[in-house]
């Protein structure tokens, strides 16, 4: 049984992980019915939390029916990601996270995300004191290392498990690499074979099949596995992966049927969550994803992301059923 301090997450679990406009809780009520085991937020910056900012605030809301699930906070300074640490745990997540993974300009470059992996004696610092600050398990999410010269993942797991987090999470791929190539496990494989370590750590990087989560899994043994990009448009991955685990065969695609209501229900949360304005705006991103490898689309899809009325978006998803029906389009 993995455990993440008190909660169990069964045998092997499958993690969604947290991602910048998608893991919403739209989303991640998709992927919950799906299978996923547990979910995290989409990480919040700590200075927006303190500042007491709108969209950082609406960003803590969990529910429920999404148990159990981390906050992921992100920031450079260790005083706000202390402060923004005890103001996540208030929202009474399961976990709290450390967002020591993004490598996207805008915020490693300012020393967040994984721009602490050029810092490695602030990241254990910063670590301890969230640690620290809050009752809650503390987990990580990072990566391999700044670039390819500076890959100290195994001492760099060891350190954080020492001054206290409880689980960490490690996509296979430096900051330099961003999501180019292909993804390295075998020092997620290290670090889990250190006898130091005693905390689940679960890959990340490259997940998008069940035959490639089995292969995974059996190679560099790892607790278990977070799935993010695989996930957009696909949240059916996590019970596809876990029926193959079990069986060796595959569960039926998801049907134009099945796709359809997917996005439909998306929509409705979307709405329900954001608003009539946001939630429409916010869920264009999506259509694409939840459709791909549809011919002749495009003339939906212009609608899809265009229309501003929720009854004539959904008017169109009944047109997208009508037109492709579940014979003779296979996904």
């Amino acid at each position: 049984m993995v455990r993440i301090g008190p909660i169990e997450l069964g045998k092997f679990p499958l993690l969604l992980a947290p991602m910048e406009d998608v893991s919403d809780p739209p989303f991640r009520t998709l992927c919950k019915q799906h299978g996923a085991d547990m979910m995290y937020t989409e990480f919040i910056s700590s200075e927006g939390l303190i500042r007491d900012a709108a969209k950082s605030r609406q960003k803590l809301d969990i529910y429920e029916k999404e148990r159990p699930i981390g906050i992921q906070i992100f920031g450079s300074e260790i005083e706000s990601m202390r402060r923004a640490a005890q103001i996540s745990a208030d929202s009474g997540p399961d976990v709290l996270d450390i967002n020591y993974g993004c490598p996207v300009k805008k915020v490693a470059c300012k020393g967040a995300g994984a721009g602490i992996l050029q810092d490695i004696p602030k990241m254990v610092s910063m670590t301890k004191e969230i640690v620290d600050a809050v009752e809650l398990p503390v987990t990580v999410k990072t990566r391999l290392g700044w670039d390819d010269n500076t890959k100290y993942i195994v001492e760099v797991a060891e350190r954080l498990q020492d001054v206290g987090i409880q689980a960490i999470s490690i996509h296979g791929r430096t900051r330099s690499q961003m999501y180019k190539g292909e993804a390295d496990w075998s020092l997620i494989r290290a670090v889990r074979e250190n006898p130091r370590m005693t905390i689940p750590v679960f890959g990340n990087g490259d997940i998008d099949t069940p035959e490639k989560a089995l292969a995974y899994r059996d190679k560099y043994g790892v607790d278990g596995i977070m799935i993010g990009r695989g996930s957009i448009g696909n949240p059916w991955i996590f019970d596809q992966i876990k029926h193959f685990f079990k069986t060796g065969e595959h569960l039926a695609p998801p049907t134009i049927t099945d796709r359809v209501k997917a996005a439909r229900q998306h929509l409705n949360h979307s709405l329900e969550w954001k608003g009539p304005r946001l939630g429409v705006v916010e869920m264009r991103r999506h259509y694409a994803n939840y459709f791909r490898g549809l011919p002749h689309f495009k003339e939906h899809r212009l609608s899809l992301v265009t229309e501003e009325d929720p009854t004539v978006l959904h008017a169109t998803l009944d047109n997208v059923a009508r037109t492709y029906g579940d014979n003779g389009h296979p996904f």
